[in-house]
């Protein structure tokens, strides 16, 4: 929540799973108001603010995420986000975060296809590679067909970003297909390497448990299908 004073605005809230947020040197803090929601500056030494990390992840490690505290956090008026009242700026920062996604899963995916390709090619079942067997092609077929659809998918919606014509629905098909067939594909390629897939010698059962939770992050499934339906239907399922 924000409140003035005098001049000055006091915050006081908590937010978790913010990536980076012991190691940013500010804080980007969207605050509800008498005035609505409001964007603020939060410089990370400012009185009252404190990011501690958050512990025992099992996916994400090597992504810092931390929890968030304001106390009586005071705050200059000049601290305050300019022309960024409402829900328009963090939806905003939204829509690009999960443009990102709609790549990087494209990009675990293909990892994991490809380090499945060199061990189908390799790994001998019964005097010949399992590459050879048609459960095994039809399998790679069907992933290589996925994952041609998703980065076609992320050419399309980058070339739409670029001219400057994308909207946030089409955003959520990317971000939807693109993670729900990535994670499809990671574990379909972890059972083609048996045991091999639940070891850190290979990078599928990493890509496969981080997946998990991209498919949470910036939007679950779930939302997505709710922000295509209202763009299709124009009525709002959210309520």
């Amino acid at each position: 929540t924000a409140r003035r004073d005098g001049s000055d605005w006091i915050l006081n809230g908590s937010k978790m799973w913010i990536t980076n947020g012991s190691v940013a040197d500010v804080a980007i803090v969207w605050a509800r108001s008498k005035e609505g929601i409001i964007g603020f500056v939060v410089p990370a030494g400012t009185p009252g603010f404190s990011a501690r990390d958050m512990t025992h992840k099992l996916s994400l490690r090597a992504s810092v995420t931390s929890e968030l505290h304001l106390d009586d956090v005071r705050l200059p008026a000049d601290a305050q986000l300019p022309d960024a009242n409402g829900l328009s700026g963090p939806l905003a920062c939204l829509s690009e975060a999960r443009f990102g996604i709609v790549f990087g899963s494209v990009g675990a995916a293909r990892d994991c296809l490809q380090t499945t390709l060199d061990y189908v090619g390799t790994r001998e079942v019964f005097d010949k590679p399992l590459a050879g067997y048609q459960l095994t092609q039809a399998k790679i077929a069907d992933m290589a067909v996925e994952l041609g659809k998703a980065q076609l998918l992320a050419l399309h919606l980058g070339r739409l970003k670029d001219d400057g014509r994308i909207r946030p629905e089409q955003v959520s098909v990317g971000k939807l297909n693109n993670v729900r067939e990535a994670i499809k594909i990671a574990r379909q390629c972890r059972t083609l390497l048996g045991a091999n897939g639940i070891t850190l010698e290979y990078p599928v059962i990493r890509h496969a448990n981080n997946l998990e939770s991209v498919l949470t992050y910036e939007g679950t499934s779930e939302v997505h299908q709710l922000v295509i339906g209202e763009a299709l239907t124009g009525v709002s399922a959210f309520r």
